[in-house]
């Protein structure tokens, strides 16, 4: 972990689609910043950024790259919780808790750069700001909002159904009806808690049902209504 001052083109680039600061510009998001007092952190691929357990105590931001939040249950069974990129908050709803402890084990998986705030500064932005104030009420909400289907998706799903979700997702994210996934099956399999026997099994089923076509990491949906 390096650690580095001083705001940049890319920092406020990702900044500008963080959704704290939304409907704020980049001049004063910068100010706004310069006047709290920030820091920027860099992690290499694969370094820990925090284990489950350990106490959330900075608000920090993405700049760049890509950190993974997984859960790990007693037996070793990994649950690939999300995926943070440019702009997205880490463990905003952990920020001023109580309990600050942190419930899953955040890794970088490229090389990545944080912007990092002190709680203190965070919470002088909102005080003081009434738009960041209800931005970050916002995100606190739509975390509700996640929480709420991932549980759903992970606790009431078969497998076959988080399949065809997953398909379905995708689908709507690149608006193709072929999916290109660049994630491994293994990873698949973990960002929906099931086994990767299990999902090729799935595939493979709906494959033979002429539902999709598959080709590598390629796949096309010929039959949307029977995902």
């Amino acid at each position: 972990m390096r650690i580095f001052a001083g705001m940049d083109t890319m920092t406020l680039q990702s900044l500008s689609v963080c959704m704290l600061f939304n409907g704020v510009s980049p001049m004063e998001t910068e100010l706004l910043l310069e006047g709290v007092g920030y820091r920027l952190v860099h992690y290499d691929r694969n370094d820990l950024f925090r284990m489950a357990g350990d106490p959330c105590l900075y608000a920090d931001i993405v700049v760049s790259g890509e950190l993974l939040c997984r859960m790990t249950s007693l037996s070793g069974k990994q649950i690939e919780v999300s995926r943070l990129t440019k702009g997205e908050i880490i463990s905003p709803a952990f920020i001023f808790a109580q309990d600050k402890r942190m419930p899953v084990t955040v890794e970088a998986t490229k090389k990545s750069t944080i912007l990092r705030l002190q709680p203190q500064s965070l919470k002088q932005l909102i005080d003081n700001h009434e738009t960041i104030r209800m931005n970050f009420i916002g995100i606190l909400s739509n975390i509700d909002v996640f929480l709420t289907r991932k549980m759903k998706v992970l606790s009431l799903f078969t497998v076959r159904e988080k399949v065809g979700y997953m398909l379905l997702e995708e689908l709507g994210k690149q608006n193709s009806p072929t999916i290109m996934l660049d994630q491994s099956r293994q990873h698949i399999a973990n960002r929906f808690g099931i086994q990767k026997y299990s999902l090729l099994r799935v595939l493979s089923e709906m494959e033979k049902s002429g539902i999709i076509a598959i080709e590598g990491k390629a796949i096309t949906v010929l039959d949307r209504s029977r995902l």
